[in-house]
């Protein structure tokens, strides 16, 4: 077995591989030096640690060679040969596979901007990208920030946090604009307020120059801001390349069908690069870019390279630290959502997506860490069952939500 890419995706079908039972030889090859590491923790401990905090790793070398599994690292592969079963490396290595599982993820999307200083706009995906970046987050530096998801606001909190002045950019009117509800949104952006950092919405990026030893930020509407650092967090975009190059189907990713097997049955595909049909959601095809779903998809692909039938259906789940408060969501909300509230006072608020035919579509939560765990818990279980409550039930705090569990 070959698995490209030594991410979460890459790492989980490694490991499980071996505890399925698969005696065979096991291959794990990505083009970064480290070994598999956690990446959600770059955006937030790592930024605003002062000294450099090492990788928080899925398995270490010695893990990984207990297990029997190779990892080649820092070696990305270039070449699939379909035909003869074959992965080639850039060093020129050629590794027989019986089964081939893609987990190349995503790149950061690059901001298309003119000017001198384009070139200087950071991006968050790696370690020494987080390195980097924490580095020049120095108290009273003008760090601008660009995008609203994520990794623009976990990014502005830790800058934030290290001392510096922040301004957020985001071209939309609102914050969060895939899958949060308005409400959400506007909590976060107050969150943020609070915390002195200045929030620009409908603020589109046109220009970055050079302005002596910091940048010069234009925007559409001519307003120019100075920045020490700047870091562009506007979404990513699939790594497809190697399996384009061999002819796969791709469809917003590499095209997987419910058991993540590609166009070829013997190559397979997880995580972030990974479009695949979702059972819950009529077999709407999606590709999610998530840490929870790189880990079960990971560990899902696995098991269908040794033989399983079982369809891809766990319920997509989200999470951000920013502050003292997690922001939660699981499901795929669609803006035709009726949102129905359920305040839990100092524990937070749940927010319930209620499609057309009144079953909930995904669940959304905000509050202090330890406090919205459980109640978001419960709720995301509702939602795996697209359960079907009366909405100004739910809506109530005094009705326990695991009544509708049982039913």
């Amino acid at each position: 077995m070959v698995i490209v890419g030594a991410g979460e995706a890459g790492a989980r079908a490694a490991l499980t591989l071996r505890s399925l039972g698969w005696t065979g030889a096991i291959t794990l090859v990505g083009d970064e030096s480290r070994p598999p590491y956690e990446r959600p923790p770059l955006s937030k401990r790592h930024l605003v640690a002062e000294e450099e905090l090492p990788p928080s790793v899925i398995a270490d070398d010695r893990t990984l060679r207990d297990s029997g599994i190779e990892r080649i690292g820092g070696e990305a592969a270039v070449r699939i040969d379909r035909e003869n079963h074959l992965v080639e490396l850039a060093g020129g290595r050629k590794l027989p596979y019986e089964r081939l599982l893609l987990a190349t993820g995503a790149r950061p999307r690059q901001l298309s901007a003119e000017g001198t200083g384009a070139g200087e706009l950071l991006y968050l995906r790696r370690f020494e990208d987080a390195e980097r970046l924490r580095g020049r987050l120095r108290p009273r530096a003008r760090a601008v920030i660009i995008g609203g998801g994520f990794i623009g606001l976990e990014t502005a909190a830790s800058a934030a946090a290290r001392g510096c002045a922040v301004t957020l950019l985001e071209a939309a009117p609102r914050l969060l604009t895939r899958g949060v509800p308005q409400a959400i949104a506007e909590r976060v952006e107050r969150l943020h307020r609070q915390a002195g950092v200045e929030v620009r919405l409908g603020a589109a990026v046109a220009a970055i120059d050079r302005a002596g030893d910091a940048l010069a930020i234009r925007l559409a509407d001519g307003t120019e801001l100075a920045a020490d650092v700047a870091l562009a967090g506007i979404g990513a975009v699939p790594e497809t390349a190697l399996a384009a190059s061999c002819g796969l189907e791709l469809d917003n990713g590499v095209k997987a069908d419910a058991r993540l097997a590609t166009s070829d049955p013997d190559i397979y595909a997880a995580g972030d690069c990974c479009s695949f049909p979702h059972p819950l959601y009529g077999g709407r095809r999606i590709r999610l870019e998530a840490w929870r779903n790189a880990k079960d998809q990971g560990a899902h692909a696995a098991a269908a390279m040794l033989g399983s039938d079982e369809p891809y259906a766990v319920l997509p789940w989200f999470w951000s630290d920013q502050y003292d408060q997690t922001l939660l969501v699981a499901g795929l909300a669609e803006p035709s959502d009726t949102v129905v509230l359920r305040d839990l006072g100092e524990a937070g608020r749940l927010y319930f997506h209620l499609g057309a035919d009144g079953r909930l579509s995904a669940v959304s939560g905000m509050g202090p860490s330890e406090a919205i765990a459980k109640p978001f818990r419960q709720a995301e279980l509702l939602a795996e069952k697209r359960a079907a409550p009366p909405a100004e039930q739910l809506a109530d705090p005094r009705i326990k939500l695991k009544t509708w569990l049982s039913e």
